[in-house]
């Protein structure tokens, strides 16, 4: 699945908006914050997957399939714009970052699980 709307920011990683995310069904989204963000305050994405960027990540994603979409999100956008960049390097295709993360996400009220 492609995401029309998706930006390129400075750093030549994809990115869409929390608008462009919801809803969406056929990407998975991998969470790349530690275990207690990802349960903590801010919640996650409902169906997203944890791969913490310092420890699994690495690991996981050589794993994963490269022909499928992925999205990454962290708290404000930072790591998970890294995790995509990697992805990139990879050679994945279809990757792309959660701009703004989530607090982001929170702020548009949007739904999430703890």
């Amino acid at each position: 699945m492609k995401f029309p709307t998706a930006k390129i920011n400075g750093e030549g990683v994809p990115e869409i908006t929390c608008k462009d995310l919801a809803g969406v069904s056929g990407v998975t989204i991998i969470d790349v914050r530690r275990p207690d963000e990802f349960t903590g305050e801010l919640g996650h994405v409902e169906g997203a997957k944890l791969s913490t960027l310092e420890t699994s990540f690495g690991a996981d994603v050589n794993a994963w399939p490269r022909d499928a979409t992925y999205v990454f999100v962290c708290r404000s956008g930072a790591r998970s714009a890294r995790a995509t960049s990697y992805a990139q390097s990879l050679g994945f295709k279809e990757v792309y970052n959660l701009e703004g993360g989530m607090i982001a996400w929170n702020s548009e009220k949007l739904p999430t699980q703890k």
